[in-house]
């Protein structure tokens, strides 16, 4: 499991993924990040773990961090099932994760490949992606081509759009 911020860094080594750290003080919301003060701040990622209402199908967002999703306007550009927020527990089941530590480096976790990654478009636009190493207590910077690497790696489905 990869839910110490070393062992993400020696899988990303592993994977000749090229990344910045920084460590911090625990945070728990984009507010706790703005006020880190981080340079680069403006391309840090918001990640949202949702599910549908079957609890079929999760998704973990990706979103540029001054920006919100509407569920009900996700749902239904995409044409999927009533979607909700998914649980504490689901959040730790799928991804090996903790409130406050989501991270699209979860899906290393994610040996099942149950969740399917939505990458805001917007987020092409970053010269780097500022994201936890699956702690809270730190963020690490890498380019988008080496999230898709990860993703490729994992085998977890992902996808561009438009939010």
């Amino acid at each position: 499991m990869y839910t110490k911020k070393e062992n993400v860094y020696k899988k990303l080594d592993e994977l000749n993924v090229k990344y910045r750290k920084v460590d911090h003080k625990a945070v728990f919301t984009m507010e706790e990040m703005a006020e880190l003060n981080l340079e680069n701040e403006d391309e840090i990622v918001k990640n949202i773990f949702i599910r549908d209402d079957k609890k079929i199908n999760y998704y973990l967002v990706l979103i540029a961090g001054n920006k919100r999703v509407n569920l009900k306007e996700l749902r239904n550009n995409l044409r999927l099932r009533p979607l909700t927020f998914a649980s504490e527990e689901d959040l730790e089941k799928y991804l090996g994760l903790h409130k406050g530590s989501v991270t699209v480096l979860g899906v290393l976790n994610d040996t099942n490949h149950i969740v399917k990654v939505l990458i805001d478009e917007d987020i092409k636009k970053f010269k780097e992606i500022g994201v936890h190493p699956n702690e809270n207590t730190a963020s690490i910077w890498l380019k988008l081509e080496d999230i898709e690497k990860i993703l490729n790696y994992t085998e977890n489905d992902y996808e561009f759009i438009k939010i």
